[in-house]
């Protein structure tokens, strides 16, 4: 009974907190859910509940704390849930649109992985892939020019990949908040996002970081050595105005 209380007070706590767009407190919530998740297949169940009523909603946004529902539901040895899982989000917890019908089950493989230097390198062909796409083009680089050619949709399905899938610790979005944090001060940026140590240039790929241990906004990496045309081309693109 003690036990059966304890899942019903945090389940309403959580229900609560979500409820509550004016104050999201994503550290809160996120131990809400492990919490929640920690008592067994009956607060299994309630996660499952949160999800699938959020996402009957006809403004379903995915969000940090849907994603990290999802990651731990997809842990469960409760088949039932697996199955129910697998039946509703069968091609994952993001929406994965693209104007070009481009396969992004890929990144989202790898990034619920956790394999983000793999993750890393698959969006840069990615958006190597959609710029010829958009653009007409043949060459497997980017320039800032070819950046306002790409689809709004394409780039925010990347991003919100990236987002959902590192608990809000990394994605495009990420990095331009950041960006603008510091006055759109690129060596100020370099620095908060530990792309430079002591003003010296990280080294690929050994000198970056590969986990979630990373500084906000590490990853997706872009080559700040080539300049900043490419970034600050995609920081200005419709898919990231505010």
């Amino acid at each position: 009974m003690i036990k059966k209380n304890k899942l019903v007070e945090k389940y309403q706590s959580l229900v609560a907190s979500i409820s509550n767009d004016s104050m999201i407190d994503y550290t809160y919530q996120i131990d809400l859910v492990h919490e929640i998740y920690n008592i067994g297949e009956s607060g299994h169940w309630k996660l499952l509940s949160i999800l699938l009523d959020r996402y009957s909603g006809s403004k379903f946004n995915v969000n940090i704390i849907d994603g990290v529902i999802f990651e731990l539901l997809l842990q469960s040895t409760n088949s039932d849930i697996r199955e129910k899982l697998d039946c509703t989000f069968k091609n994952g917890i993001v929406d994965l649109k693209s104007d070009y019908s481009i396969d992004y089950l890929p990144l989202q493989k790898l990034l619920l992985d956790k394999n983000f230097q793999q993750a890393d390198i698959l969006t840069q062909s990615l958006l190597c892939d959609l710029s010829r796409k958009s653009g007409q083009h043949s060459r497997a680089w980017l320039y800032f020019t070819d950046i306002r050619s790409l689809p709004v949709v394409d780039l925010k399905t990347i991003d919100k990949l990236w987002q959902i899938h590192s608990r809000g610790l990394f994605g495009l979005s990420v990095q331009k908040r950041i960006w603008l944090s510091t006055n759109a001060n690129w060596e100020r940026f370099w620095a908060k996002i530990g792309w430079k140590v002591d003003n010296v240039s990280c080294r690929y790929p050994q000198e970056f970081t590969w986990n979630m241990t990373a500084p906000q906004g590490h990853l997706p990496l872009f080559n700040q050595l080539r300049g900043v045309q490419v970034l600050a081309a995609l920081f200005n693109h419709p898919a990231f105005y505010s």
